[in-house]
């Protein structure tokens, strides 16, 4: 794994505690760490690692070495596996981002695996994530006492606020309810702000991933 640099005068958290690995994903900027909180979210993702690999080749122009690092590795549960980069801005890092990436795609699909420059969720939903996400611990589950009640409470789609006050005090059951909502067991829309009159229902189990949508577009390109 390639380390990330030191920034005089610039400091970094200790990375993203992963509820997929149980441990602490480093990341090096706020795009990153974006993009590692809904590479966990997601139930396909068995496995994240950052900066896992250096690939280095010769520039088929000038012959010159060059390298490059993905910043992020996901494995998933059907095998495959994605290195990413996570651009705040799709054009950052210039031609030789771009360039890169045609490289490293290349290496990619040799092995089995696929290489993106991952998009920015918008704003809505990224803010509307940040509330089950500090709750993804599996210590906010819920006894199985109060998880049956959470999901009978939600069995059809009522306002947050409601929903949780008749499971009992909100303070004990806005945690399980929140971790519902992040491992999918509760859905509610995410391209609305989420408030306390937002409709809350039970999770899509079947719902197709965003990993499958783009491994389905990838092969419809072949």
């Amino acid at each position: 794994m390639a380390r990330f640099p030191v920034v005089p005068g610039r400091s970094w958290g200790p990375g993203w505690w992963s509820a997929t690995t149980g441990g602490h994903v480093m990341h090096g900027s706020v795009a990153m760490r974006t993009q590692l909180m809904v590479l966990d979210r997601d139930p396909a993702v068995v496995w994240l690692a950052a900066r896992p690999v250096r690939l280095v080749w010769r520039d088929p122009g000038d012959g010159r070495p060059r390298s490059w690092v993905p910043q992020l590795f996901a494995r998933y549960a059907d095998g495959t596996g994605l290195l990413a980069d996570c651009p705040a801005v799709p054009d950052a890092g210039g031609i030789r981002a771009l360039r890169a990436a045609q490289i490293v795609a290349a290496a990619c699909t040799a092995v089995g695996w696929s290489y993106r420059r991952l998009a920015l969720p918008g704003p809505v939903v990224t803010a509307n994530l940040r509330w089950p996400v500090g709750y993804r611990h599996p210590r906010n589950a819920g006894t199985p006492g109060l998880v049956a009640a959470v999901t009978a409470a939600f069995a059809e789609p009522a306002p947050l606020e409601e929903g949780a006050a008749a499971c009992g005090d909100p303070v004990a059951v806005l945690p399980v309810v929140f971790h519902a909502l992040w491992t999918g067991r509760l859905d509610t829309a995410l391209d609305r702000p989420l408030h306390q009159r937002s409709l809350v229902g039970p999770g899509k189990p079947a719902q197709t991933s965003e990993h499958d949508r783009n491994q389905g577009r990838e092969r419809s390109a072949r």
